[in-house]
């Protein structure tokens, strides 16, 4: 409901703004050059923990603007430029990296790749009257209580639950092993969330949490096994996923290990690959959903050295870029919608954006959450170090 009252004001205020203004200043820039511009932010992490994820996000941001670079309102052609922002990965760098965006009067926000910023972010995107949308931001806080920030992937209690029943049916787990970064809320909510739904079951925890910056997880994971615990949950950043991975195959725990969607990632696969190492992830995309978007994308990496270093240095469609590029296309279908490059248009417009996207359906219900209802499991080949799926789940 109230994503609908804003709408009505946003419409309302919308009317009266366009008294008396010149249709440049609602519909978009005209650049030095003559070219009609419409500008869309992408706001994500390219240094810090989560750079490798926040890359590979906006590299399916680029590659969608790369295949349609344009957009006709009104009879106008418009350019759209994607210019973004790094937010460092950190909270504290999100607001000033926000507020770039801003003062480069772009129309939406896409972004971030991680819930952390977005949250730390949005006071600042809200204050200059922008929608934001998040790709893959999956916390609840994100939309909880605003009216401007909105999003396309699932959120964590799904995901939590989803993983949780998918450790009692694979491996018939009756005890489970959380491990996340202290003060974290991102791993800390989806700790939470899988062990409601596994406690419910019947299942019993053992919890842990590791200071900012830990680099030797051994002590944690020798105290899984002695634990007798069945699986180990952690859903951790990149960087720390890619230690415990390897350490875990080092020490020999040989204990299934289950991670969200931060650990879709191939440095995450690179670390085990050629081990024993059992890793399942739960994400938004696999590759083979959509042969047109894998043929595009991998062709978009080959041919185009900037692109396959943010990407890790190979091929491998992360689930992440897949939802950048469908987040592209769904912030287009509001500026058509809206007739607009105009912020408020394109924010009234939003809530009411239906796509047809590579990863699936993406509608938005009343708090501005997408209806999604399908999470992809995924595990690791180690011998030939590929993902391969391992099953579609829905919540129970």
């Amino acid at each position: 409901m109230k994503k609908l009252l804003a709408l009505a004001l946003a419409l309302a205020m919308l009317g009266a703004a366009f008294v008396g203004c010149t249709p440049a200043t609602n519909s978009g820039d005209v650049a030095e050059g003559g070219e009609n511009v419409i500008r869309i932010g992408v706001f994500e992490p390219l240094t810090g923990d989560s750079a490798s994820g926040g890359k590979k996000e906006l590299l399916g941001v680029q590659y969608a603007n790369a295949e349609t670079p344009t957009v006709t309102l009104d009879g106008v052609e418009y350019k759209v430029e994607v210019v973004y922002s790094d937010n460092g990965s950190t909270t504290d760098k999100a607001p000033s990296a926000a507020a770039t965006l801003v003062d480069k009067d772009v129309s939406i926000v896409l972004g971030s790749y991680g819930s952390g910023v977005s949250m730390a972010a949005s006071d600042t995107f809200n204050q200059a009257g922008l929608a934001a949308m998040g790709i893959t931001c999956t916390n609840p806080n994100v939309t909880k209580g605003n009216e401007h920030y909105f999003r396309i992937c699932f959120l964590d209690p799904f995901q939590g639950s989803v993983l949780a029943n998918f450790a009692k049916e694979k491996f018939g787990a009756k005890k489970a092993y959380l491990l996340g970064e202290l003060g974290n809320e991102y791993d800390q909510g989806l700790l939470t969330f899988f062990e409601q739904t596994f406690t419910a079951a019947g299942g019993e925890v053992v919890k842990a949490d590791f200071p900012t910056n830990t680099a030797d997880f051994t002590q944690y994971l020798n105290t899984a096994k002695a634990e007798g615990c069945d699986v180990i949950f952690t859903p951790v950043s990149i960087a720390y996923a890619t230690q415990i991975v390897s350490q875990a195959a080092r020490l020999g725990i040989g204990l299934p290990i289950l991670g969200s969607d931060t650990l879709d990632d191939n440095k995450v696969l690179e670390a085990a690959k050629g081990t024993d190492t059992q890793l399942f992830v739960s994400t938004f995309y696999q590759e083979g959903g959509s042969a047109a978007f894998d043929e595009g994308i991998k062709n978009y990496i080959n041919t185009n050295a900037d692109a396959k270093t943010a990407n890790g240095g190979d091929d491998t469609i992360s689930a992440v870029t897949a939802m950048g590029y469908d987040a592209y296309y769904v912030a287009l279908e509001a500026i058509k919608a809206a007739g607009s490059a105009d912020k408020a248009a394109v924010k009234a417009a939003l809530p009411n954006v239906k796509y047809s996207g590579v990863s699936g359906e993406i509608a938005f219900d009343e708090i501005g959450d997408a209806i999604r209802d399908t999470a992809y499991i995924k595990t690791v080949d180690t011998a030939a170090g590929t993902w391969k799926l391992e099953t579609v789940q829905k919540a129970n």
